[in-house]
């Protein structure tokens, strides 16, 4: 069975000569950008103004950025070990999701103690839009030919050239034109993208049934259990432990933690919690309701001059008697 796209991406999306930019790098911005989009509004919903969202950007990039790499690292410590500048210097091109959502949740509780702001709330918030950048940000994974699966039949495989083959893959026994992999990257982005709109709905059609951190759980369970899924059709991990592959493990950690706070959220006598009046953006100033500047000197004038007496009505004397 040929293959769905019987070719191999191209990683880099804009070669300029001295810079080169990649499509690995266009999908992550893509998804920040839907992510903060989505949760401005999410935010508004809770009592959180959106500049918060804006403002955070700072602190919760750079931790997650930094929890990202240093997971990458670690899961990829073969290809760094002999040279440990490679880990600073460009091309950034490894991130794990695990160690940037980590680094994320570390920002916004930092964020919301400065800040005294709900950090379940503020949780909340951001699960819909990190779900669904999530999603976005797989598909990198596509051009740069990594999580893909063993070799299928289906028509939905994907080709995957010679230099990105796993060892058991040689194209000597699976040739390139003929032989398709699971996208892996696929089934997660699609799954990311239908719990994305799972929390979405939840939000906005029963957030009055809604514990603060609900949307939190939500997503350990909901990751948690596509990731622990997936990874069973993955090989060659580098990161195990006890011989079962450290994402895995993560996803049923989360997948547990998930569950129970739901359970201690809703256990028996929790009353609805009462969510703050959405803080909406203040109304843009209306240019044709502003005053005539004519209009406020004449009433200036009018002012000066003391309050107006109303004409009293004259008396008008009896006629004399005839």
């Amino acid at each position: 069975m040929f293959p769905l796209i019987p070719i191999a991406p191209d990683p880099t999306a804009i070669d300029l000569g001295f810079i080169q930019i990649g499509w690995y790098g266009i999908g992550y911005v893509v998804a920040l950008g839907v992510m903060l989009f989505v949760s401005q509004f999410e935010a508004e919903r809770r009592g959180i103004a959106r500049t918060h969202i804006w403002n955070a950007l700072l602190i919760v990039g750079a931790l997650s950025l930094l929890g990202g790499r240093l997971y990458h690292v670690i899961d990829q410590w073969q290809l760094y070990k002999d040279n440990l500048l490679s880990i600073f210097l460009p091309p950034y091109s490894g991130l794990g999701l695990y160690g940037g959502v980590a680094g994320a949740a570390l920002g916004i509780i930092l964020y919301t103690r400065w800040q005294k702001l709900p950090l379940r709330l503020g949780l909340d918030a951001v699960i819909p839009g990190t779900l669904f950048a999530q999603g976005i940000a797989r598909w990198g994974n596509f051009f740069n030919q990594e999580l893909y699966g063993p070799p299928t039949a289906a028509p939905w495989g994907i080709a995957v050239d010679c230099a990105h083959r796993l060892a058991q893959y040689p194209c000597s026994q699976f040739p390139f034109e003929t032989t398709g992999f699971h996208p892996l990257f696929f089934y997660e982005s699609s799954l990311n993208i239908a719990g994305g709109l799972i929390a979405l709905w939840l939000s906005r059609r029963f957030l009055s049934r809604l514990q603060p951190g609900d949307l939190a759980a939500f997503w350990g369970i909901w990751y948690g259990s596509v990731r622990s899924l997936l990874e069973v059709f993955r090989e060659g991990w580098n990161w195990t432990v006890g011989g079962i592959p450290t994402a895995q493990l993560v996803g049923i950690t989360l997948v547990l933690i998930g569950v129970g706070w739901i359970a201690y959220n809703h256990r028996p006598g929790t009353r609805p919690f009462d969510y703050p009046e959405p803080a909406l953006p203040p109304a843009p100033p209306d240019p044709f309701a502003e005053d005539d500047p004519f209009e406020d000197e004449v009433d200036d004038e009018d002012d000066a001059l003391g309050p107006l007496e109303e004409p009293q009505a004259s008396e008008e004397k009896p006629p004399p008697p005839l």
